[in-house]
Parts: C-alpha cells; structure tokens; sequence
C-alpha cells in the first residue's frame, strides 16, 4: 500500500460525479437540479455506503478507503478500466489484477458471427490471432480452417504486401492503429507470453513494426472507415465495427456497408455465392 493522495482523490470523485447522470445510474431524475451529475447522497446510495463516508471522501479528510469501498465506488460512478485503475492508484493502492486474455470462443459469439450472413465479421484476440469467423469473412481474410498461423500483425509485417501499400493512407492508418492497440495489450495484460513472443519476434523482423511501436502510440481499437478493391466484388467501401468483450480481451471486427450502397449489394452477392458453393 502507498500513500494515498487525499486532494486528487477527492478532486477526482467530485469531477466523475459530475460526469453521470441519474437516469444513466438508473436513478429517477427527481426536480431541476442546481450542478450536473449525481448528487453525494446518491453516490453514496450506489456504492453502499454512508452519506457522510462519502463526504468526507470528497472533503479530502476521510479515511483511508479499502479496496472493496473504491470497488463499490468505481461500479457507482461508472468508471472505465482506467479510470478505476486511476482511482486506486490515488488511494494509495495497487489496481485490481486483470485477468489474462482468454482464446476461447464461446457458443454466444459463435451463433453472433453465424447470425450476420450478409455482414464479414471475425474474431481476434488480444494478440491479434483469429479465433472464429463467418461464412461471409472468407472472401477478405481467405479460408483460415488449415492455417496454424492466423495472426494478422504477423501478416502485415513478417510477410509485407507490396511496397506500394505502405504510401496508402488508409492502410497507413489502420495498420497503425491496429500497432497502438496492441500496445494497449500489451500493457493490460503484462507478462502473457503470446503477446511478448509477438512484439519481439516483429521488433527483431519488421522495421516498419518497430517504428511504429517505437512511436509508443496507445489507442484501444474502434470505428474506421475502410476502402477495397476487391478481387471479386471491384471497389467496396465500409466501416471496420471493433465490438470490445471486455471479460476476455476479445474482438469482434465487423465490416458494416451502409443500407442500400453498392457495397451491401456487393456483400448480398457474396453471401449467395457462399450458400450456393455449401448446397
């Protein structure tokens, strides 16, 4: 335990509580209210706990909080990963231990990828291998059943694609910030081997991996638009949907075309193909 750090506690719990408001608490909005955000008395109901406990928390004069009143007071706040670890931190105590990354697909997201025939949609884990995907996924990724290597970092780089890609700018783009949220991994979770064998192999075969990862950029994966010239389809443009499962460190990526557009026709097309090559 380190020594907790009274003002920014106190500092940090009155901004956080000024960020939420009662209905996103699940609280009724009760009257006009004078300053944004929960009240202390409500705070204070959410996280299981005196009124006056928590007042002194924010006056900088409580006590030294445990581990369970900071768990209790990052659920009622509704704080990020960070921002809970920021809390205990603060507090004079060690964040809570994440668990490692889990490579296992359960039957959920199995029947989700299979529930979306017209949508591309795999999923990565925290090291970027490729765990599952959908019928529909194989015409931009290939057919992955009889690869032992589906790890797209390591494609992009150990195997690197003409060098006319890498003055595209969107293939610039997203390929950095597939880099950053590695990074992002590789912080969250220390020590997983599958992770630290993946940066060292690509720090020591790729020098355009590791100017990247030099750039010690961190940005947890979300929405990208996306062009391609697709072999089959011609010109396809869409977003990149990165959908977080928080509990195992997974991703869901999906390729979503706007209703309507060439490129969810296309997709259609290549949804038929697909049902007519499996009868």
């Amino acid at each position: 335990m380190s020594t907790i750090n009274r003002d920014e506690l106190a500092a940090f719990l009155r901004a956080r509580r000024a960020r939420v408001s009662p209905r996103e608490a699940g609280l009724p909005e009760l009257g006009a209210r004078r300053t944004p955000g929960l009240r202390r008395q409500e705070v204070a109901q959410l996280a299981g706990m005196s009124i006056d406990y928590y007042i002194r928390l924010e006056q900088a004069r409580g006590p030294h909080p445990s581990r369970q009143v900071l768990s209790a007071l990052g659920r009622a706040l509704m704080l990020t990963a960070d921002e809970r670890d920021y809390l205990f931190r603060v507090a004079g105590e060690a964040p809570p231990v994440v668990p490692g990354p889990s490579r296992e697909i359960t039957p959920g997201i199995r029947h989700l990828l299979d529930g979306m025939p017209v949508t591309p949609a795999y999923v990565v884990d925290a090291a970027y291998n490729i765990l599952a995907w959908n019928q529909l996924a194989t015409f931009f990724i290939g057919s992955l059943a009889r690869h032992t290597d589906r790890n797209m970092i390591r494609w992009t780089f150990a195997r690197p694609p003409a060098d006319r890609i890498w003055s595209d700018e969107d293939f610039l783009r997203f390929t950095r910030s597939t880099v950053a949220d590695l990074r992002a991994n590789y912080a969250r979770y220390p020590g997983d081997p599958q992770i630290e064998s993946l940066v060292t192999e690509m720090l020591a075969l790729s020098p355009a991996f590791a100017q990247m990862w030099d750039a010690h950029e961190v940005e947890v994966r979300g929405p990208m638009l996306k062009r391609v010239d697709h072999p089959q389809a011609g010109a396809l443009e869409f977003e990149c949907q990165v959908l977080h499962i928080a509990e195992t460190g997974q991703r869901i990526i999906t390729y979503c075309a706007a209703p309507g557009s060439a490129t969810a026709r296309a997709f259609e097309e290549l949804a038929r193909l697909t049902t007519a090559s499996a009868g």
